[in-house]
């Protein structure tokens, strides 16, 4: 965590995983930490490498998507470091599903079939595609848990705009096909992920992270369709093979529950999976580049100085 002030910070924030640091009132640092989180806990041990491995597939989805809409982005000057404009965040989350998996299938199996105001056709099993891709969003919790919401509810409770909120819409469903397009050249399929958006103005920006494995959900393409048929487990690139490893050991980050013990051997996994997800997601080998914070700190503010920031 940099402890040092950058040039003209007025105010910084501590999230679950990443550190955003606020200069003036109109530029971002981000800082994507090794720490990582489910069920909305913070874990008590970092992941080695984690934070160039979201940082630097972000950046590279945020340049491939940039003809689709504006997006935060203006520099990344550290391996797990981003510099970008400031923009007044909507307090909802676009989640994006293609597949049912994860909370939609838990919801799913237990009878629901209707997630956030939308309708699920009956007779899918677990990983089966939607007709087309959904958008079940949540609120943007400042702390403990996001929660499910409907358009209908956004609207009405003045989180966007039906105006806005029809642009979310596109938007989202845009970059989500875009997703898939990159994710299929890879051998992988985009099966859900989340996006998060602001404005400047008018102007609806792109913000955070897109297509990482703490945002996103892969499959492998190659035998997908065989072991649907069988009723076999996907192989998948994401996040919840943490998650499953949590509930394995009955922890869901309710009350009273404990985090189980991560060992050595489990951390050192943990990071070969996100290195495996950037490789195989980006198409290039991992060139591991840990900075200390001193480092990244002047690597910052020379981006800023360049930015006319001293």
């Amino acid at each position: 965590m940099i402890k040092q002030p950058f040039p003209r910070q007025i105010n910084e924030y501590h999230g679950k995983v990443r550190d955003v640091y606020y200069i003036d009132n109109e530029l971002l640092v981000m800082i994507a930490s090794d720490r990582i989180s489910a069920f909305d806990v913070i874990l008590p041990r970092p992941i080695p490498f984690k934070g160039q491995v979201l940082n630097q597939i972000a950046a590279y989805m945020l340049k491939a998507t940039e003809d689709i809409c504006p997006n935060w982005l203006l520099s990344t000057p550290a391996p797990n470091a981003a510099i970008g404009k400031k923009c007044t965040p909507f307090k909802i989350e676009m989640v994006v599903r293609g597949n049912l998996v994860g909370h939609a299938w838990r919801t799913y199996q237990a009878g629901g079939r209707t997630l956030c105001g939308v309708n699920l056709p009956d007779g899918l099993q677990e990983n089966d595609f939607f007709p087309t891709p959904i958008i079940t969003p949540s609120t943007k919790a400042s702390e403990g848990h996001d929660e499910d919401i409907s358009k209908e509810e956004i609207i009405a409770q003045g989180l966007a705009s039906a105006t806005d909120w029809a642009i979310l819409e596109k938007y989202a469903l845009a970059l989500f096909q875009r997703g898939k397009e990159i994710a299929a050249k890879r051998g992988l399929i985009l099966v859900d992920t989340k996006y998060e958006f602001g404005k400047i103005g008018d102007t609806i920006y792109l913000m955070d992270e897109i297509h990482t494995p703490d945002s996103s959900r892969y499959f492998y393409a190659e035998g997908f369709e065989a072991r649907q048929s069988t009723k076999s487990k996907q192989k998948q690139l994401s996040k919840e093979f943490v998650r499953e490893w949590l509930i394995e050991n009955n922890f869901m980050g309710k009350e009273g529950q404990t985090v189980p013990e991560m060992k050595d051997e489990w951390i050192v996994t943990i990071s070969k999976r996100y290195i495996e997800l950037y490789e195989q997601v980006i198409g290039e080998s991992f060139k591991p580049d840990q900075k200390t914070d001193e480092q990244t700190y002047d690597l910052i503010c020379e981006a800023l100085k360049k930015m006319g920031v001293e």
